[in-house]
């Protein structure tokens, strides 16, 4: 195996694992089984009707929890883990048939790309709750998961473009990231100071 030829997939699967890994894992499996993309090394397991249910009952329940305020920031936290995990592991399989160096390489890899993007979708939330409008998170929700259909679809048809567009979020990400902890660590401290002079007025 080659692992240039199948680094779209690794690459776009990682990313895409740090936003929704249940959609991801359900839809990669789908365009497995229905010919659409031939998973590599050990991935095809993912393929399998069980997975592909369990990851659609998964992905049912997030879509619910993802659009209630400060509900999917909850979601998120318990999915710092899972998801750099899932994606980590998805390219641990992907590449079961190369050098078992390259293999945890890769995996490695890909469970960085996956914690890159949730932190990068969790602050974005976390930011977006610091709003009084419930509607906002349907949206980002919604735009989440057509951006995770639209990374499996480049994965199949464009392999080159996905590429390209992951290696520019995680640019992007590098800057976004910093600009969304330093907002947040002042909305925070705001608050903060606003309990306590609340308190201070009360005695």
């Amino acid at each position: 195996m080659n692992l240039f030829n199948i680094l779209p997939l690794l690459l776009g699967s990682a990313w895409a694992s740090g936003i929704n890994l249940y959609l991801t894992t359900a839809g990669l499996g789908i365009a497995h089984r229905m010919g659409w993309i031939e998973l590599p090394g050990s991935m095809d397991t993912i393929a399998h009707p069980v997975i592909i249910g369990l990851a659609i009952i998964l992905y049912a329940i997030e879509f619910v929890a993802d659009k209630v305020p400060f509900v999917d920031s909850a979601w998120d936290s318990v999915h710092t883990f899972i998801r750099p995990l899932g994606g980590l592991v998805l390219g641990y399989m992907a590449t079961a048939d190369v050098n078992p160096v390259f293999q945890t390489g890769a995996a490695l890899l890909t469970g960085t790309i996956a914690l890159d993007s949730h932190l990068t979708k969790a602050t974005s939330r976390a930011a977006i709750n610091t709003s009084p409008e419930p509607i906002s998170n349907s949206v980002a929700s919604v735009t989440e998961d057509i951006g995770v259909m639209g990374a499996i679809y480049l994965i199949i048809k464009h392999p080159v473009i996905i590429t390209l567009l992951v290696i520019l979020f995680i640019l992007f990400s590098i800057w976004f990231l910093k600009k969304m902890f330093k907002f947040l660590k002042k909305i925070f401290r705001r608050k903060d100071n606003s309990s306590m002079i609340s308190h201070d007025s009360s005695i």
